[in-house]
């Protein structure tokens, strides 16, 4: 009889949970494609005036930077990082609440509120977490399969490098290098950077990052085709080097998810992408390239971010696995 009983509470659930997340599914579709209208037919933030009156950054002017220090908690995600090298979310990077993070991503990045709701609600699923009441370390997030996954941009693959919170410096050279846009519209918040301090621990990435782009002219963009084939190179690298390689359709999706930020709310801008990639800095002056007036929406973005899955040819190169 409790086994009985226990299946049938357990199917009650299944059952409860699954119809409440096709009603939230098709209502944050529904809300977002709102937002994305409203975009369509109002005016656009002025520049200089992205980031909200009285947040952090206001006028460009962001808090103190602080590397992270011994017992800081870090993860894989530049953007995180970067918040709380600057005080945005905890510096210790420990205990965020998921949604104090949703509302400093939207100030900070100008994602739309929607898109503000998706990413940390599907984080703190995959944690098993209560996004309303739940809270997390950055490391957190790096559960391997989750958001974390195989052939990032700038980081090695957890086999080769299991702590996901420093960027590797060879790869972000890779990374800046393959960009072949035209100098940015909008100029810089800071070019040629200082090298950090030694005791930095982003000191040797950002020094390898400096000798391999010593003779590149980083006065260009990145564009979504040179995302397109730096990720390709990645999947090619890694698929080749790590034997537990692993890449679903998802984490294909997520993968040009990260890069597709770099080219909509940094604009490809590679001077201000080489301050945030080397030092998980955000550099002085520095504002979301997205001046939309509710912010970049899942609807908007995923636009770029198709274009630059769909433009791998390394997936279409591959054969297929039908067996």
């Amino acid at each position: 009889m409790v086994l009985i009983i226990t299946a049938l509470r357990r199917i009650g659930r299944g059952i409860i949970s699954g119809l409440f997340e096709g009603f939230f599914a098709v209502g944050l579709c529904l809300w977002d494609i709102s937002l994305t209208l409203i975009n369509t037919f109002t005016l656009k933030r002025r520049v200089g005036r992205v980031t909200p009156k009285g947040q952090p950054g206001e006028g460009g002017t962001w808090p103190e930077y602080t590397p992270p220090q011994a017992g800081d908690s870090r993860c894989s995600c530049p953007a995180l990082n970067a918040m709380a090298n600057h005080g945005i979310i905890p510096r210790d990077g420990r205990n965020i609440s998921f949604r104090e993070l949703s509302r400093q991503i939207r100030a900070t990045y100008n994602f739309s509120p929607s898109f503000c709701l998706y990413v940390p609600r599907y984080i703190a699923k995959i944690l098993n977490r209560s996004y309303g009441t739940g809270r997390f370390d950055l490391s957190d997030i790096d559960v391997h399969g989750g958001i974390e996954h195989d052939a990032s941009l700038v980081r090695r693959d957890t086999l080769h490098q299991f702590h996901q919170g420093m960027p590797d410096g060879q790869l972000v050279a890779a990374l800046l290098k393959c960009a072949t846009g035209p100098p940015p519209k909008i100029q810089a918040a800071q070019s040629d950077p200082p090298l950090p301090p030694n005791e930095s621990p982003y000191f040797n990435v950002a020094a390898h990052v400096a000798k391999a782009t010593a003779d590149f002219d980083t006065n260009r963009t990145l564009t979504p085709r040179d995302l397109s084939r730096r990720l390709g190179a990645r999947r090619r690298e890694c698929q080749a080097d790590n034997g537990q390689y692993s890449l679903d359709y998802g984490h294909k999706m997520f993968s040009s998810s990260n890069g597709s930020t770099l080219l909509t709310i940094f604009g490809g801008n590679v001077p201000d992408l080489y301050t945030f990639l080397t030092e998980e800095r955000l550099p002085d002056g520095w504002e979301s390239r997205v001046r939309d007036q509710m912010g970049l929406t899942l609807f908007t973005f995923n636009r770029t971010v198709f274009r630059v899955e769909l433009g791998i040819e390394e997936e279409v190169d591959e054969p297929l696995k039908l067996l």
